[in-house]
């Protein structure tokens, strides 16, 4: 909220010194749009028959209805609706003038008690027109606002509570015999088994330990397509189980969740200050005093001009009613609460405001190597047989062998295996030979996955001139030998992200400089480099001196993001003028990132720059329209065109204001489009 209500105002942010009471938080809210729901309803029901009651009205209707002491119940009347449905706001001007921060809680406050004191004095014999009737709509209008005003918030902020409906409130545990029985999602505790059918949700994050399935996490990490689950494979709490049934052991309950982090981040990106909205606050802030100076003038001209103290105080009134920074005070806040949401959507969680908002102004993107730009597993790049075998024989033996290891190379050579169809063997004899390789037996023949150093230990010859090609590639060659007979080698190297290509072509278009941050050697890099189109290369940097490099790009005079995994990044991405973390869908609390990408893609660069851009121009149009508004409705309140016979009443001048946070409202929401 850009502003607090009275007495809510206070809860509001003692309430936010907790941002792991988002539930709470949301049924606050609710309670306080339940609150001005109810004192609209109260106040307009009373104001039919303050207006009926109102001679200038029964006048203009041609009506007398006249009786004794009819102006003493209009006083009642007027009375309960100055002190119900005016609360919030004489109650928000109070804490604002405790806080010495007037602001637009003043602004009103201010109105309705001048409204209402010099009313007061007309019905105990002060010479005058009473203004009870403007007072009645002004409330009514001003409750009418603000309700629609903190919907609107609360619809921008509802895709959190979708989040959190997602997750269901029983689990099917599976006990010691094998039985399962139903309990409370709050009962499951880490290391508990969890049976999930298929079309069930997941009740909380677990490891995969028997069963595949393909997942829809489509509403927590933006991902469309179902995703494959298999066994050591992790779930997330809240996706939904598809085509076949799973069990799970939970690793992660309450609070831990990757449900709960999203939802807590997005609080805490949603709670913090944004460089916009203290723009906004101090202009609101300036806008009350020059309120306050508009209608204090206007009182003194028209009191001189006129003579008439009644009028005069209806165009102070008036000035201080439509110059109130209603629509001001709500223009930054509003778009924070949009594309908060719509981020969290996409996948692109937001912890901290300011540097989200200038990445619109980045200059140059700096990519850690390892699992940003590459996929931070190994792939088979190069399959060179020998003599008469073929490249799928050469893998057949291969794979066959390394299907036994759990060595990050034996699970490329398996991938490129399974990928291309190849049907693998029972091995008989596995062992590791340990820093050389693998042997085993497969269909009889004696096969052995080897190291460069145990080929030339051995001294057996190979092909060292396309050996060395690879090497210089930085890829890792392993050797292939069936009963002594070398059948081929394998290249593999950490594999490039397709993803990654098009991020860095995309950066270039816009004129953003990518720039590759590596602990690799140069070989390496340069290889990974070339793959992508990356021009500039810092290799070979220990991760304490990564932060010190992300300052010396800077002190190029460019403005500059770090993108990394989050853990041995951490001071370059403190360091840098944004830090974006590339994390895994169940690991997203990453405490020195200001953005997280849920999906590890780094497209998704590409998407918090063009999210900050559209969330920036939107702010910009937002408060422009505000404070224009405002400067444009002060004069006409204050009566320069009441020589052509123009006045505004305070209940118009209510009116319009509204119609302006109602415009600052719809053109928040046009950022989702």
């Amino acid at each position: 909220m850009a502003h607090e209500h009275g007495e809510h105002g206070q809860e509001h942010h003692e309430e936010h010194e907790d941002h792991g009471g988002g539930h709470d938080h949301h049924e606050h809210h609710s309670a306080m749009i339940a609150d001005f729901k109810r004192r609209f309803f109260v106040s307009i029901i009373l104001t039919v028959p303050i207006l009926l009651l109102t001679p200038m009205i029964q006048g203009f209707l041609g009506l007398d209805w006249a009786f004794p002491y009819d102006q003493w119940v209009l006083f009642g009347l007027a009375t309960v609706v100055f002190f119900y449905g005016g609360w919030p706001f004489l109650t928000g001007a109070a804490d604002e003038l405790k806080q010495k921060s007037p602001g637009m809680m003043t602004l009103i406050g201010l109105a309705v008690v001048v409204a209402y004191g010099y009313s007061t004095m007309v019905v105990f014999g002060w010479e005058g027109t009473q203004f009870f009737w403007e007072l009645a709509t002004l409330i009514d209008i001003m409750l009418l606002g603000h309700w629609i005003e903190m919907r609107s918030i609360m619809g921008a902020s509802n895709a959190l509570q979708e989040l959190i409906k997602l997750m269901p409130h029983e689990a099917r545990r599976v006990k010691a015999d094998g039985e399962t029985e139903e309990v409370s999602v709050d009962d499951l505790q880490q290391g508990d088994h969890v049976l999930i059918k298929p079309g069930e949700k997941v009740p909380v994050d677990g490891t995969i330990i028997k069963g595949r399935s393909s997942v829809d996490e489509s509403m927590l990490t933006g991902e469309s397509l179902p995703v494959e689950k298999n066994e050591q494979d992790e779930a997330i709490g809240g996706a939904v189980n598809q085509d076949g049934s799973l069990t799970i052991e939970v690793t992660k309950t309450g609070d831990q969740t990757y449900l709960s982090q999203v939802v807590t981040l997005v609080q805490e990106a949603q709670e913090s200050k944004s460089r916009a909205q203290d723009l906004a606050n101090r202009a609101a802030k300036w806008l009350f005093y020059a309120a306050l100076g508009s209608g204090i003038v206007t009182f003194i001209i028209w009191w001189m001009v006129s003579g008439s103290t009644d009028s005069a105080v209806e165009r102070a009134v008036t000035v201080m009613v439509i110059s109130c920074p209603h629509a001001l005070g709500l223009a930054a806040p509003l778009v924070v609460s949009v594309s908060t949401a719509l981020s969290a959507k996409q996948g692109l969680l937001i912890r901290n405001r300011p540097p989200f908002e200038s990445a619109r102004k980045l200059d140059a993107v700096i990519f850690d190597k390892t699992g940003t730009l590459t996929q931070g597993s190994f792939g088979v790049t190069n399959v060179v047989p020998s003599g008469s075998y073929s490249e799928e024989q050469v893998l057949e033996f291969a794979g066959s062998v390394e299907q036994e290891s759990e060595h990050p190379l034996a699970e490329g050579i398996v991938n490129e295996a399974k990928a291309r169809n190849i049907k693998l063997h029972e091995v008989e004899d596995f062992q590791t030979m340990t820093g050389q390789g693998l042997e085993g037996s497969v269909n009889g023949s004696a096969v052995k996955i080897v190291s460069p150093g145990y080929m030339k230990d051995h001294q057996l010859t190979y092909d060292e001139k396309t050996f060395e090609e690879k090497a210089e590639e930085g890829k890792t060659v392993v050797f292939v030998l069936v009963d002594g007979e070398l059948i081929g080698m394998v290249a593999l190297a950490d594999m490039v992200r397709e993803s990654a290509k098009e991020a860095v072509e995309r950066l270039n278009e816009q004129g953003i400089k990518p720039i590759m941050l590596t602990g690799d050697n140069q070989r390496v890099a340069d290889w990974v480099a070339a793959q992508l189109g990356i021009e500039e290369v810092y290799a070979e940097v220990l991760p304490d001196h990564k932060a010190e490099q992300v300052k010396k790009v800077q002190q190029s005079g460019r403005k500059v993001a770090m993108t990394g995994d989050g853990i041995n990044d951490a001071p370059a991405l403190a360091t840098a003028d944004v830090g974006i973390a590339i994390g895994s869908g169940t690991d997203v609390a990453m405490e020195t990132a200001d953005i997280v990408l849920v999906q590890s893609n780094p497209l998704d660069v590409l998407s918090v720059i063009d999210l900050s851009r559209k969330t920036y121009r939107k702010m910009v149009q937002n408060l422009w329209w505000a404070a224009g508004y405002n400067i444009a409705a002060i004069p006409l309140a204050a009566g320069v065109l009441a020589p052509v016979g123009i006045l505004l009443s305070p209940a118009v001048g209510a009116l319009l204001m509204s119609i302006s946070t109602v415009v600052v409202a719809i053109n928040a929401q046009l950022l989702r489009t």
